[in-house]
């Protein structure tokens, strides 16, 4: 039997019958503040417009995010450090951790709010407009990574702020796709929210946000008809969500005006596209099996892409050990592990959304890592490929059926 023993403010440690004393100490702690400051970034950039008159700042979280943050990515380098599974359940429950997360959820609200006021109160042209709507909903984008993270967790009070996460955006029906729908359906076919090999990210937008959408609503609608309850009532958790967003925003147009209409159009749909560009690069083209009684096997670590890169992972709550979330869903960021052998990206998410938007170039670099990860071994057949492009890729990389027959 484990004995634990207390902990100070750092550090965990365990007696463990078999492999003695163990200590841990998490060296990343106060960096995970990171993720906070990273949605507040355009706060100081409004107040830097307001201070200089100068529209040419309000674009500068772009540069942030998809110039500054690769260059740190790059030389700070890789983390594969995995907390003992031994110091998990304390690592798990140490309130600092969740704390962080559930502080996240005003942050996104007040980020918006003074994004909405200075749109309302200090005219903008056209063109700066767009672009400041185009930032903003980048950034509020983060709150669905908040919602994702929140939204794991089994009490009413963290599902319920989930929904409030899910309302910056008007994506309320996330959690009930993400937990009931894409957990269970992730890298097979039949996922939306999987992209295939040879799928460029715009069409796979296509294709997920209408099928995440519609797998939402037929998993919260099942909920509901096991409780007995009405679809369209106040018990629907979609509903309540979207609730909030009609009052939060509608309300920010009461007070602030019109403009910011179209402002919160092109907001959510890019806060859409940047949970679209995520979804995009991490299942792409992996393939669970097929057991011989038609079910797929068990999702595993290497049914995701995962990535290590320290800094970006300190401003997405480690999101980008998406492995480990896949194969074990409930366990909390702080404690998502890497493995060996995993479906590797080569770069951070940030430097991965700038190579999926050039289809071409992403197909480059991409399709040859997928291919030659070990359990694909340049077999198509062990891949989830896209049937619009699969002659092409035959052609390529070799026709299924002639790599069975040689094997």
């Amino acid at each position: 039997m484990i004995h634990q023993e207390e902990k100070t403010m750092t550090t965990y440690v365990v007696d463990h019958p078999e492999k003695g004393h163990i200590q841990y100490r998490d060296k990343k702690r106060w960096l995970w503040c990171g993720a906070i400051l990273f949605s507040l970034m355009p706060l100081p950039i409004i107040a830097a417009f307001v201070w200089s008159d100068n529209p040419w700042v309000l674009i500068l979280p772009l540069e942030i995010s998809f110039i500054l943050i690769p260059i740190i990515d790059h030389f700070v380098g890789v983390d594969t450090n995995n907390p003992p599974e031994e110091i998990v359940p304390q690592l798990d429950a140490d309130p600092y951790y969740h704390r962080l997360i559930l502080l996240s959820v005003p942050v996104h609200f007040i980020t918006i709010f003074t994004g909405a006021w200075l749109v309302g109160t200090h005219p903008l042209p056209l063109g700066f407009l767009i672009a400041f709507a185009i930032v903003m909903g980048l950034y509020s984008g983060m709150s669905i990574n908040t919602a994702h993270e929140i939204g794991h967790k089994n009490t009413k009070r963290e599902r319920l702020l989930s929904r409030f996460a899910l309302a910056v955006t008007g994506y309320g029906h996330f959690c009930s796709d993400h937990n009931f729908g894409h957990h269970r359906d992730v890298a097979t076919p039949e996922d939306p929210v999987s992209a295939r090999m040879g799928e460029s990210v715009y069409r796979f937008m296509l294709r997920e946000i209408p099928g995440a959408l519609k797998r939402g609503w037929e998993a919260e609608a099942a909920r509901l008809r096991r409780r007995k309850k009405p679809v369209w009532s106040h018990h629907n958790h979609i509903l309540q969500s979207y609730a909030i967003t009609l009052a939060y925003q509608g309300g920010l147009v009461l007070i602030f005006g019109w403009i910011l209409i179209p402002f919160f159009v092109i907001h959510n749909g890019f806060a859409w596209f940047q949970l679209t560009s995520a979804n995009y690069i991490e299942h792409y083209g992996l393939l669970r099996a097929k057991k011989p009684n038609g079910r797929y096997e068990r999702c595993q670590p290497h049914h995701s892409w995962n990535a290590n890169h320290t800094f970006s992972n300190l401003m997405l709550f480690q999101l980008q050990r998406h492995s480990d979330h896949h194969a074990n869903p409930a366990r909390s960021f702080q404690s998502l592990r890497s493995f060996d052998d995993l479906p590797e990206l080569p770069f951070g998410y940030f430097t991965m959304y700038m190579i999926a938007y050039i289809p071409a170039l992403w197909f480059r670099v991409m399709d040859p890592i997928l291919m030659a990860i070990p359990h694909i071994n340049g077999n198509l057949s062990n891949v989830n490929l896209d049937p619009k492009r699969a002659d092409e890729y035959r052609a390529k990389w070799g026709d299924t059926d002639t790599q069975k027959s040689a094997a």
